[in-house]
């Protein structure tokens, strides 16, 4: 692992508003910063992961089943595609080797996020699988407003969730494949001093644009000790947050894997599946259509079985999805 101190002195104003990828991750704990995007016609999207200690890594779990547990011998950058000409899918699984970091620049092997100007870069130069084919491209996000609010997810403050830009302008500009086009994302960081499957059993999180320069994120956990935790959130261009009562939880369609879901939603407008993204034993990401404040939206959706993820099968097919390398 690479670290480098010399561009603190860098737009110190900016470092101090936005990411710091300089972070320190404990043993078994991980740190993840996660990105999503819509086209303005909601007929592209993207979504982009990047990992210390990757909480879906099936060698991440093996080796703290062992009592290693090294988070940065699991580092990655998940980059997903989805739209017209196909779903392009890649996450190459790297060493400390791969690895560098400093305030303002997260690097795993040729792929990096850098805030830069008050605004997060992402370069991608990836190998997609199950069949390999080259991911090459930029992703520019330009939050409309950054936020300080950081939210405890578990009763003994062990995991953590911070809306770093809820509303965003991104641009997006793929070589391989060819694709370009814009649109508005969402920016944000989670991060946990032990497994995510020690806090919690299962989640159904999405985040959604409203009109007048708003979004708003939906969280509906349930944590190890069986206790709900559910969180609704409204965010505004202005940097404003305003926690609202949670709708009413409502359920959808399971995935092809018999993946649980479900959604919040106003209950006079049932909420529905557009397109499934992602299909997997223990995850469901989505596209979905519901109510929230009188607004028919639609939403980025995820569904998470983390009971479903510790168990033997799964572990064994991830490796499929999941190749690894030095660096």
């Amino acid at each position: 692992m690479q670290t480098d101190t010399t561009d603190d002195s860098v737009n110190k104003t900016q470092q101090l508003l936005g990411p710091d990828f300089s972070v320190s991750v404990p043993k078994h704990g991980y740190h993840w910063w996660y990105v999503d995007a819509f086209s303005h016609d909601h007929e592209y999207g993207l979504t982009i992961i990047a990992f210390i200690g990757s909480v879906f890594s099936p060698y991440y779990a093996w080796s703290r089943a062992i009592g290693s547990g090294d988070p940065y011998r699991h580092c990655a950058i998940n980059v997903s595609l989805y739209g017209k000409g196909g779903k392009r899918w890649a996450m190459t699984e790297r060493t400390s080797d791969g690895l560098s970091q400093s305030s303002n620049k997260f690097q795993v092997g040729p792929s990096a996020l850098t805030w830069e100007n008050g605004k997060l870069v992402i370069d991608i130069d990836e190998v997609t699988v199950p069949f390999p084919s080259r991911l090459k491209g930029k992703v520019t996000l330009s939050p409309r407003s950054i936020t300080d609010a950081k939210v405890n997810l578990d009763a003994d403050a062990r995991h953590h969730w911070w809306p770093i830009a809820p509303l965003c302008d991104v641009e997006v500009a793929f070589s391989a494949p060819n694709r370009s086009w814009s649109g508005t994302g969402y920016f944000d960081s989670n991060w946990g001093e032990e497994p995510l499957e020690s806090g919690f059993k299962y989640w159904d999180w999405s985040r959604a644009d409203l009109s007048e320069d708003r979004s708003i994120v939906l969280y509906d956990v349930t944590r190890r000790d069986g206790t709900p935790f559910s969180l609704a959130r409204l965010f505004d261009a202005h940097g404003n947050v305003i926690d609202i009562d949670a709708p009413e939880t409502m359920p959808l369609p399971k995935n092809l894997w018999r993946v649980s879901r479900a959604t919040q939603s106003e209950l006079h407008a049932p909420p529905k599946i557009i397109s499934t993204l992602e299909d997997a034993p223990f995850y469901a990401r989505s596209m979905v259509e519901s109510t929230l404040l009188g607004e028919r939206v639609t939403a980025m959706h995820e569904s998470l079985d983390l009971d479903r993820f510790s168990s033997k099968w799964v572990q064994v097919l991830l490796p499929f999805k999941m190749p690894r390398r030095r660096r």
